[in-house]
């Protein structure tokens, strides 16, 4: 057994399954690039079957990476597996990961397949993915709920069939780590063949235990932990990869496993880029990416660690990237200093023209706001690509009235395809004045199914960064909006949600995909 924990990053997938959080081709190629550059061992990067732009994604972000092995998930069908196996042919090392449900309750109500028929699926698929790449993944759909006597029989199955990495989900976050734990050591000393695979765990976070379920699982002989970005997921999300990898990291007197490929100085950046793009702030007292992670208020830790920092840290800030890198650009920097800072967090740009409307945003935000931070370039750039890839529907003017003792007011004008058109409305606050403004020139009949704010850095001439979330017809999407002014940046974040959820897409959501 390998002392090597491998991180198998599953935040463009199962990340993506978080209602509203879908992201483009091209976010999803930053992302990748980005988690390549902490030496992420293994990107699954979508659900090729799903749609045509799921296929696209992955597609793009197997040419994009280069070191890192890019993964694409299929159930066991050969429809899937054969478009998951074209979506990867460009990638320099690619593994499929094919699925099939293992639980009672699973093969009953959902599969309608008895449990012979579902361990024959399992082995062919298996094959049929061998057809495409020697780097298979099989997942046992909620294992986690599976009787343990099939389970070993569908396991020692599909390693003779040709499986490398078997990986045991608690897809509905059921278990807990001492059951867990014993549930990978089990079926490791029970199935004969167990040697010649990987294990691998991917744990769902809705008792709040994913992180821990997946430590206790390295424990006890897993070698890959499949975890997202700041713990996104749907429902309550997945385990956490900054809170697995320095756990390993920090505790290596406990874990019998080392994840010294990792660059966890990346750690950082990667997470203000998933919140940046999806639009799902990380809450300030998140384990190691939180504003709050290293922050000491209490009188008796400040003095404690201005005397020796490790009496109320177990680990450096500087280690995961909070202090890394700190350029802070202003008015005065020029084009050069702008494009560096962007190159340096894995931003480029395909064309001069891009190059030049950012810089100009750049300008037009360094005039608003002394001092802009690697928080503001990541929502400047993708504020720009939610506007250029959403151009029929545009937010041309606002102005809004909030005084004491009056009603508030908001006076809009919107660009519609080609054309200008204006409204007026009154509200409870000057953001409701401005969205219902906005409704009464598109009538779209959507439901507000949340409002956040949440500022991108501190001070108070710091951006504030809004997520919107409609639903319409039981669609669900997020909107973005970052400015220095709150009421532009909502009506920006209500308007990029009206432009996805108003545009007709063939775009299936991936939530079939779950393990």
């Amino acid at each position: 057994m390998s002392d090597r924990l491998i991180i198998f990053d599953t935040t463009l997938r199962d990340g993506e399954q978080s209602p509203g959080a879908s992201m483009t081709k091209d976010e999803k190629v930053r992302i990748a690039r980005a988690l390549e550059k902490m030496h992420v061992d293994v990107i699954e990067a979508g659900f090729p079957i799903a749609s045509v732009g799921d296929f696209e994604a992955v597609q793009a972000v197997a040419k994009a990476v280069k070191d890192s092995t890019v993964c694409g998930l299929s159930r066991a069908l050969d429809t899937d597996i054969e478009r998951a196996g074209e979506a990867l042919k460009s990638a320099n090392s690619a593994r499929i990961h094919t699925f099939i449900a293992t639980s009672p309750i699973h093969m009953k109500m959902k599969l309608r397949m008895e449990p012979d028929q579902v361990l024959e699926q399992a082995v062919k698929a298996v094959k049929k993915a061998r057809q495409f790449t020697d780097n298979v993944e099989f997942s046992p759909e909620d294992a986690g709920r599976s009787e343990l006597d099939f389970l070993c029989r569908v396991l020692e199955a599909v390693i003779d069939a040709g499986a490398t990495t078997l990986n045991i989900p608690d897809t509905v976050g059921y278990n807990v780590p001492e059951q867990f734990g014993s549930l990978i050591y089990k079926l490791r000393e029970r199935i004969p063949n167990s040697d010649k695979v990987v294990f691998s765990v991917h744990c769902h976070n809705d008792l709040g235990l994913a992180v821990a379920n997946s430590l206790s699982a390295v424990m006890n002989g897993a070698r890959q932990v499949e975890c997202t970005i700041n713990g996104l997921g749907e429902r309550a999300g997945n385990a956490s990869l900054e809170e697995v990898v320095m756990a390993v990291k920090t505790r290596k007197d406990v874990f019998p496993c080392n994840i010294d490929h990792l660059d966890t100085t990346q750690i950082m950046n990667s997470s203000r880029l998933v919140s940046s793009i999806t639009g799902f702030p990380v809450q300030p007292n998140k384990a190691i990416v939180g504003a709050n992670a290293f922050a000491h208020e209490s009188g008796i830790h400040q003095d404690g660690v201005l005397k020796s920092r490790e009496t109320y840290e177990i680990m450096r800030a500087e280690d995961v990237g909070w202090s890394a890198n700190r350029m802070v650009l202003g008015k005065h920097s020029g084009r050069n200093a702008f494009k560096t800072r962007l190159r340096e967090l894995d931003v480029e740009f395909a064309s001069e023209a891009e190059l030049n409307d950012a810089f100009a945003r750049f300008k037009d935000l360094a005039d608003k706001k002394h001092e802009i931070f690697d928080e503001d370039l990541q929502a400047l750039v993708t504020e720009a690509n939610l506007e250029a890839a959403n151009d029929w529907l545009k937010l041309v003017r606002l102005k809004v009235c909030s005084e004491t003792g009056e009603t508030p007011n908001a006076s809009i004008t919107l660009r519609v395809d080609d054309g200008e058109l204006s409204a007026e409305s009154e509200g409870g606050g000057p953001v409701d004045a401005s969205f219902k403004a906005i409704e009464q020139i598109i009538k779209s009949g959507c439901s507000l199914q949340l409002y956040s704010v949440n500022n991108i850095t501190s001070g108070t001439d710091s951006q504030g960064e809004v997520t919107v979330r409609l639903e319409k017809g039981g669609r669900i999407v997020n909107g973005q909006g970052a400015d220095t002014d709150i009421v532009i940046a909502s009506a920006k974040a209500y308007i990029n949600a009206l432009n996805k959820i108003m545009e007709p897409s063939d775009r299936a959501h991936p939530q079939t995909g779950d393990v």
